[in-house]
């Protein structure tokens, strides 16, 4: 129909079209820009950056905000800021008292952003300049490893603020625009580690080569090889010790005789205790309490002691310490490197090089030098380089990297496309659409490592308990060793051991890492199964929902009017009818008059000439087909016509009548629209419109948003997992209380504005506590950011989506709910586990120790290396987990 013809909307027409108001950004009540992008402003403006997700032309703008330490502060600045017109994405930057706000100036200015920030009660210091560069520093592996880096970075010129990633091995640095970047990789390498590449001034890092197939082992690395060495005399030590019986005194040092097995020992623990050594002296240098200062501490006490005591000799324990340790900083390396190629791998996803077609000559160029516009050929087998639109060609394309579509989708001509994506089959010539690092896959990327940055409540309660756990555990091993000789005379040389022992439980490495390790395996795992989850806290926040609200339109159901029914009258076939409503809508921009073509058009019907076509307004339209008056509307406007409708033909003369048909009507050969067809496609929330002559109806076709395939079948795995299943919608009620049917959910709320769907959340969130809620990222804004936890569908290249939700469904799969529910429930569990089990074999461990159960061995192995293998090998479980095929 004509968009003007008046006839009610298919169903939830108007859900459809509602749009957040103007102004109001994306609705979200946290910043809902990528996490910890790249900062680029100082306290006024700066280039503008659409990418980023603010309003067009928009500029940035960063002011100091010092007062803002909170949570709540956080957001009662950000609520005032929100209230000025043009202001597009906010981020609140807590920790660092900072605000990064995107706004369009020709329609607000940074004065009118300070002066709301001040009138919220907050202080607007000036900030200089900065820019954010992140430093590759492999070896970073451990958060004893960031803190002395994180030290170091505090007092470095230029440094502003810092985030370290032992995960990823990286550290991400705000620094003040003439900030030297060579006195920070001074500072970081004084701290002890290596710095093998930054991101400065667009270039590359050397994350991407260690993340290659050359990348060393940890096992033939050369501490590893100094490991082994020590480990052999230590074997050899123990031989000559205790199989041979060896007492022979081979030298003698300033008046200190030393064995054969004893020298073995020195040379083990020489050897093995190097690395620990030289971080421990830059632990020291950093004024860190960490594990490397601890072990280092132990290690000489263990050897001080032995020189000072004569013929009582601790050797043997310094070297199996030095040794131990070593092995457990390989095993921690090792499972920090499993952690960080789960990452790696979505990093390798996109192809190095692509090949353009310029001037007719295919060329092959890295991929960063492509311009948008230019076109790259792809052969079959090949990743596509780039996002963008296919201009010549058809293949199946796998896109599984992107979406975790398990099934290649056709491609042609006008298509998009997705960098990191493979070609599977035919040749498609590709434009470039996206320059070389702004594709839905490098953002993906980005995403899921800022993803780091959003510490959950139970890394933050972690980072607490660690602060106050080392110190007093030192406090405890002193004590164990000092109080049992001095106070009651007991052996020195046993409780020193003891207190070495306490010592190497006194670091909380695997206690600090249980978190960050299931979060990162449990966001990449998703990352790659086309679920993007931004942030350690959502991806928490959905596992513990209670119930999830859902859009109607485009989630449960497709989003697109379909025939679903044609009833053929008097005498008409299916075809006959199909073929005269074909023509009264072909000249209509309703989307129920497209939908009545489309359906035409695939069931081959042929096209009729139309002539004099009206629409009539309020009723349908009215066109001449072949000369012959005909008309197609509500049912309302035939009865204006003077049609029966209670008594209406359905067969021809000496057809005969099915058993429905005799059943149904009273008359012979006529059928009751009123009281039956028509309400019964109502019913199941269909749009009924009538096609017939001037003289008589021809037939009834049913029009429906149709319902996606695994819309039952994915709410009813929501209802089994203990969920709550609501369905919001803009439709009238008994069109949704038919869709509720079809897919089985709880309840239902029909009828809303898009106000109304912020109210009913909030609704859900009185009655539940924690709600989901999942629409299409756009027009279902307001209500994504008053839930828990908003979920986008179909987010993959649109840039709005990604930016909106917490959580954004690559592909248009509403399938993929309840893995993303599991996931999140499972990562949950076992976030809990390994903080407790962390917690549970130091406690027993510690307890263990007075009694003589406990040696430094099984300190070193159960308590240090066993943990951290244990929490990391129980976090990589969640890559297991795939949605069902």
């Amino acid at each position: 129909m004509s968009e003007h013809d008046g006839r009610e909307p298919a169903p939830d027409e108007a859900d459809a079209s509602t749009t957040p108001p103007d102004g109001d950004g994306c609705g979200c009540d946290d910043a809902c820009g990528v996490e910890g992008a790249s900062e680029s402003s100082a306290a006024g403006e700066t280039g503008g950056d659409d990418s980023a997700g603010g309003p067009a032309d928009s500029t940035r703008a960063e002011f100091g905000v010092p007062d803002m330490d909170c949570a709540s502060c956080a957001n009662k600045v950000e609520s005032s800021v929100r209230k000025i017109d043009g202001v597009g994405d906010i981020d609140p930057r807590v920790t660092t008292g900072r605000l990064v706000v995107e706004y369009d100036p020709d329609r607000t200015t940074p004065d009118d952003i300070r002066g709301n920030i001040e009138g919220a009660g907050y202080a607007v210091e000036d900030a200089p300049s900065t820019r954010e560069v992140s430093f590759t520093v492999p070896d970073m592996d451990c958060a004893s490893c960031a803190g002395k880096v994180e030290n170091a970075l505090r007092g470095a010129p230029g440094v502003l603020s810092y985030e370290t990633r032992p995960t990823t091995g990286t550290a991400v640095v705000t620094l003040a625009a003439d900030a030297d970047l060579d006195s920070v990789v001074s500072a970081i390498e004084a701290a002890g580690y290596e710095v093998t590449g930054t991101d400065a001034d667009g270039a590359d890092t050397d994350a991407d080569a260690d993340a290659g197939g050359d990348r060393e082992s940890v096992w033939r690395s050369t501490r590893a090889v100094k490991t082994w060495i020590s480990g052999g005399f230590l074997a050899a030590g123990i031989a000559a010790e205790y199989l041979l019986g060896l007492e022979l005194v081979v030298a003698s040092v300033l008046g200190v005789s030393f064995t054969v097995a004893e020298l073995l020992y020195i040379l083990g623990a020489a050897l093995g205790g190097q690395a620990i050594l030289r971080n421990g002296y830059y632990s020291a240098k950093n004024r860190s309490l960490d594990i490397d200062f601890l072990m280092s501490a132990a290690i000489l006490s263990a050897v001080t002691a032995s020189l000072i005591s004569g013929p009582t000799s601790l050797y043997f324990e310094a070297a199996t310490l030095a040794f131990l340790f070593s092995v457990s900083e390989l095993l921690e390396r090792y499972s920090m490197d499993r952690t960080r190629d789960s990452l790696r791998e979505l990093m390798d996803l996109s192809p190095d090089e692509a090949t353009v077609l310029r001037d007719g000559v295919e060329t092959v160029v890295p991929v960063e030098e492509l311009d948008i516009g230019d076109v790259v050929a792809v052969k079959p087998g090949e990743k596509i380089p780039v996002d963008g639109t296919v201009v010549a060609g058809d293949s199946a394309v796998n896109q599984a990297p992107i979406t975790g579509e398990s099934v290649p989708v056709d491609k042609a001509e006008g298509d998009e496309v997705f960098a990191g994506t493979v070609n599977e089959a035919g040749y498609l010539e590709v434009r470039v659409e996206s320059a070389a690092g702004d594709d839905t896959l490098s953002r993906i990327v980005s995403m899921v490592e800022d993803a780091q940055a959003n510490k959950t409540e139970r890394e933050q309660f972690v980072e607490r308990f660690s602060s106050y756990y080392t110190p007093v555990m030192v406090v405890v091993a002193v004590a164990v060793a000092a109080i049992p000789p001095l106070a009651f005379g007991l052996d020195w040389v046993t409780w020193f051991v003891y207190g070495i022992t306490m010592l190497v439980l006194a670091c909380p490495c695997a206690f600090v890492i249980s978190t960050p390790v299931s979060v990162v395996s449990g966001i990449t795992s998703a990352a790659k199964n086309g679920v993007l989850i931004k942030g350690g806290t959502h991806l928490e926040a959905m596992g513990s929902v209670e119930a999830i609200a859902v859009d109607k339109t485009g989630t449960l159901t497709k989003g697109e009017l379909t025939v679903t029914d044609v009833v053929p009258l008097d005498g008409n076939s299916e075809e006959d009818v199909l073929r005269c409503a074909r023509g009264l809508e072909s000249r209509s921009e309703h989307p129920i008059g497209e939908a009545i073509v489309s359906h035409a058009e695939g069931t081959g019907v042929a096209a009729r000439e139309v002539d004099d076509f009206e629409s009539v307004t309020g009723k349908g339209v009215r066109a001449d087909l072949d000369g012959v008056p005909h008309f197609a509307g509500k049912p309302g406007f035939f009865e204006e016509l003077g049609f029966d409708l209670e008594h209406v033909h359905v067969t021809g003369p000496g057809e005969e009548l099915s058993a429905e048909v005799r059943q149904l009507c009273d008359r012979h050969g006529c059928l009751n629209l009123v009281e039956d067809t028509i309400p019964r496609l109502q019913s199941e929330g269909k749009t009924v419109v009538l096609v017939g002559t001037e003289d008589a109806l021809e037939g009834v076709v049913a029009v429906a948003d149709e319902v996606r395939p695994d819309a039952r079948e994915t709410v009813a795995k929501l209802r089994e997992a203990g969920l709550s299943v609501v369905m919001l919608t803009g439709d009238n009620e008994g069109t949704a209380r038919a869709i509720a049917e079809q897919v089985g959910v709880d309840d239902f709320r029909a009828g809303l504005l898009p106000e109304d769907k912020v109210a009913a959340v909030e609704g859900l969130l009185d009655e539940y506590g924690s709600v989901a809620m999942v629409g299409d990222g756009i027009n279902d804004a307001p209500a994504l950011a008053t839930a828990t936890v908003g979920v986008a569908m179909g987010a993959a290249g649109t840039d709005t989506a990604l930016e909106t939700a917490d959580i954004a469904l690559m592909a248009d799969d509403l399938s993929k709910l309840p893995y993303l529910y599991e996931l999140s429930h499972r990562a949950n569990g076992v976030i809990r586990q390994n903080i407790w089990a962390s917690l549970a074999i130091k406690a027993v461990l510690a307890v263990g120790v007075p009694f003589g159960y406990v040696s430094v061995a099984l300190a070193v192995l159960a308590g240090d290396a066993g943990m951290t293998m244990g929490v990391t090998g129980n976090a990589m479980r969640l890559a297991r987990i795939r949605p069902n095929e």
